[in-house]
């Protein structure tokens, strides 16, 4: 069982992937989704939840997800179709930082992906060479709810992985970047999400005692668990801002 397949395992209960509530999800995609005949791209979409309940939302759209995981990407493909939406929502296995496309996009959405891109700043350049003109970025990132200590540190992060959230804010708004709304994920949030992970994983497991990997996704499981708990709780924020750039003269 590798880390893709624990990742799939353990997002069964929680298909948006990042700290966020269902009702906070719809919100921020009603402030974000732009109106009119318009396109959407996901970079690093996972399964597609994003799309799917943007669709949901607004269904004249059109849309592109993007994920390096072909297994989650044939998924959301199989969803798409079962749903009648296989001429509005288009799937592509590869890496997100390599997509290119003839569409330029109304929205743009990277929750928790910038690691596909070698951290924030450098996910917001790519991003620029997708969006229309006028065009907004949707995108979530961690950040140091406080000065991580040694817990934090030992649970495998690393000092210079994030920055507090004003500054994380302060060095997208020197890109040029304006921020129109976001949320702060709560720690009901995080919790949720967290138990979430831990226990579709760990239910997996009890579920199929004869699994060979049966005692690999506990150890996982339980592995996650104490990192959270004993280690980022209440250290580690999620912030999901939407962006635009200034109307060039």
């Amino acid at each position: 069982m590798d880390r893709r397949q624990i990742s799939s395992l353990a997002h069964t209960g929680h298909p948006v992937a990042a700290p966020l509530s269902d009702e906070s999800v719809h919100r921020l995609l009603e402030r974000a989704l732009p109106s009119g005949d318009v396109r959407l791209l996901d970079l690093g979409c996972g399964s597609g939840t994003w799309l799917m309940r943007a669709h949901a939302a607004r269904p004249d759209l059109r849309a592109d997800g993007v994920d390096n995981d072909a297994e989650a990407i044939a998924a959301a493909g199989r969803a798409v179709d079962e749903a009648g939406l296989g001429g509005r929502i288009a799937f592509h296995a590869q890496d997100a930082a390599e997509f290119t496309s003839p569409h330029r996009y109304g929205l743009v959405l990277s929750i928790g992906a910038t690691h596909a891109f070698g951290g924030l700043i450098p996910t917001l350049k790519a991003v620029d060479g997708h969006l229309a003109p006028g065009g907004s970025v949707l995108i979530g990132e961690c950040f140091w709810e406080r000065e991580p200590g040694r817990k934090t540190l030992d649970a495998g992060f690393a000092a210079d992985d994030y920055a507090d959230l004003a500054t994380t804010v302060d060095r997208i708004t020197a890109d040029g970047w304006v921020p129109v709304h976001g949320h702060v994920s709560s720690l009901q949030e995080w919790d949720d999400y967290e138990w979430s992970w831990t226990g579709s994983l760990s239910r997996w497991a009890l579920d199929n005692p004869e699994h060979p990997d049966h005692g690999r996704a506990l150890e996982a499981a339980a592995g996650h668990r104490k990192a959270w708990l004993h280690g980022y709780r209440g250290t580690l924020g999620f912030v999901t801002l939407l962006l635009r750039r200034p109307t060039r003269p």
